[in-house]
């Protein structure tokens, strides 16, 4: 399948790498533990056996098999994305006052700030996200949803929509993080306009992708922000660091520190079901299967990634750190 190169990468077959994939698929389909997300009604009635893993290296290539076409809301990895654009519209300095990068421990819609700075703890959990997406610039609440669904564009090549079914279910819902957004605005960690900053938030949250998609998002920030199927550039290279570097110490939830140490690439994961993972310079990963463990996490999902970063050598601190080869039979 594979050969260990003298320089330390791995140089992988591509029709090897889809077989892999394949008989990962065939192994973790059968796999029924966990639950689906049911705390906002709508994901409730997704089917728990769909399942999907797609991966898009940094030159175009595409492996993918299952239900890769299947539709789903981007939920929590959305959050990845939002925090590039607040980046982008502020800069780093200014974003570090209002979200900080430190991981919590905690779970992702724990309603906790920074005893001493009053800031959320990093953009990955609710919090932070809602902090996150109050930045994004527009005038009015049209223009910012507007700024954020092209942004989407951007990443994924094609023109993405909102489920309105799960953006009310979620608003109608929502009291949680109502309650987050609450305390940050008693604090001045976000404006007046808290409602228009929590309906932005649904929104996004509520984006309409599917498993290619997100291999194709992952790929993007792979290749320093360009998309690698269409050229286009999705985010400033410059922000491409503090991205990944916050996906990799607070993008798994709670999960966070023992993905780092079995996985070892960033990834972010959402209560649909879906986990993307970037190997910087290398590719993207997609995997998508609604049943969740109790911290939140795709159950096939992370057992998938584990199973690729150590078949392909992926950790970042093994192997060379991720700098596998994907080599086409072209």
């Amino acid at each position: 399948m594979a050969k260990q190169a003298n320089s330390g990468d791995l140089e992988i077959n591509s029709s090897s790498l889809l077989s892999v994939l394949q008989d990962l698929h065939s192994k973790y389909k059968s796999l029924q533990e966990g639950a689906v997300a049911n705390y906002i009604p709508e994901l409730a009635k997704v089917n728990p056996d769909l399942f999907s893993i797609c991966i898009v290296t940094v030159d175009g290539q595409v492996y993918e098999v299952g239900d890769y076409q299947q539709l789903f809301t981007i939920q929590s990895m959305s959050k990845v994305f939002a925090y590039g654009l607040a980046l982008e519209d502020h800069g780093r300095d200014y974003v570090l006052t209002r979200v900080g990068v430190e991981p919590t421990g905690e779970a992702f819609n724990s309603i906790i700030l920074d005893e001493r700075s009053k800031r959320p703890y990093n953009p990955m959990v609710n919090a932070g996200a809602i902090a996150t997406t109050s930045l994004i610039k527009g005038d009015g609440a049209t223009e910012r949803l507007n700024r954020v669904l092209k942004m989407f564009r951007c990443y994924t090549g094609h023109d993405v929509f909102v489920d309105m079914s799960v953006f009310t279910s979620e608003r109608s819902t929502g009291h949680r993080n109502r309650a987050m957004a609450h305390l940050m605005l008693n604090f001045g960690m976000i404006d007046q306009n808290l409602e228009e900053a929590l309906d932005l938030y649904f929104k996004q949250c509520a984006v309409i992708v599917n498993c290619h998609d997100l291999a194709v998002m992952a790929a993007t920030l792979a290749n320093k922000g360009i998309n690698p199927i269409t050229g286009e550039r999705a985010v400033d290279h410059q922000y491409i660091k503090d991205i990944l570097s916050v996906m990799y110490t607070c993008g798994m939830y709670n999960f966070a520190g023992e993905w780092a140490y079995t996985v070892g690439i960033p990834a972010k994961s959402g209560v649909c079901g879906g986990i993307f993972a970037v190997v910087p310079n290398q590719m993207g990963i997609g995997v998508f299967s609604p049943p969740l463990d109790a911290r939140g996490n795709s159950v096939r999902g992370v057992e998938v990634c584990k199973e690729l970063s150590q078949q392909l050598c992926l950790h970042m601190f093994a192997c060379g750190g991720g700098s596998s080869k994907i080599e086409s039979e072209e």
